[in-house]
């Protein structure tokens, strides 16, 4: 059984990747930016009893971070898992999106990544074990609008997760992303204030509607946490590794056009657009 930290975990993945390796027996370090958010964790840990130690971690801070890890390798001598989850939504057209949105999401969901990384890489290249595993999204794999700012952080994660999972490979030391789809999270499930009129509505209208489509059927973070489980387990030794019940249906969705067709779908019409989910995902999405 091995140290994990899982970043994130005040809800959703993260939390649900805490409990599940804890019940499999790891020690887990169930990091979050705000400590009070951390009560429905705290019960479960309480009532089950299980080995998770929970930690103020603000991924957007160099000083936190560096704290926070600093504490745990004082303290139990190793890190042999990293589970790089936190990270926040963004959604906004490309022209009308602020420049700081894209700021803001690059700042939580690349470069926290890229701090917790390099917080533990040098004990683990030098110990020759480890394993990080970075959750990204199938927005990583493919961009739909409005999903501008998101998707830029994901490919950009992807990317460094590739070369680092090259760099480390000579030291033993693994690398794997998980690509979860639509999950019911708080991300997905909580309401959203209507967007002001744009040109470019009917993107927000599409992907709004295949959300909910997703959503009639949900899938739970455990899900995404059992795959999370066979990465530790080293069940699965793949490098991208879709999760939950529409993660793969929705990359190979993208797979089944050309970059060319791809796009032209944002042009299609609504009748189009739907047809084309139902054939390629069998997903019954409604605009209506």
């Amino acid at each position: 059984m091995g140290i994990v930290v899982v970043t994130g975990t005040s809800t959703g993945i993260g939390q649900a990747t805490a409990i599940t390796l804890a019940r499999a027996g790891h020690t887990v370090f169930a990091a979050m930016r705000n400590l009070d958010r951390g009560g429905e964790l705290r019960e479960i840990t309480s009532k089950e009893k299980l080995p998770i130690n929970i930690v103020q971690l603000d991924v957007d801070s160099d000083n936190s971070v560096e704290d926070a890890f600093k504490q745990i390798l004082s303290e139990k001598g190793q890190i042999d898992v990293l589970v790089n989850n936190a990270g926040i939504g963004a959604r906004g057209y490309i022209e009308e999106a602020p420049i700081a949105a894209f700021r803001q999401v690059m700042e939580t969901n690349f470069f926290g990544g890229l701090r917790c990384i390099k917080a533990v890489v040098p004990s683990m290249r030098e110990r020759k074990s480890g394993c990080i595993i970075n959750i990204t999204s199938v927005a990583g794999q493919f961009a739909m609008p409005p999903q501008g700012p998101y998707a830029s952080s994901k490919w950009a994660f992807e990317g460094l997760s590739e070369c680092l999972a090259q760099e480390l490979s000579p030291f033993n030391v693994r690398v794997a992303i998980v690509e979860p789809g639509v999950i019911a999270t708080p991300l997905t499930t909580t309401p959203r204030p209507a967007p002001p009129p744009s040109p470019y509505s009917m993107h927000g209208r599409r992907m709004g509607a295949l959300f909910a489509a997703s959503l009639s059927k949900p899938t739970s973070p455990f899900e995404v946490a059992k795959t999370i489980q066979d990465i530790v387990d080293g069940k699965s030794t793949k490098l991208r590794n879709p999760a939950g019940a529409d993660g793969a249906s929705l990359i190979n969705w993208r797979k089944s056009k050309t970059d060319e067709e791809w796009v032209s779908l944002g042009a299609a019409s609504d009748a189009e657009w739907v047809a084309d989910a139902k054939k390629n995902m069998g997903v019954d999405v409604n605009l209506s």
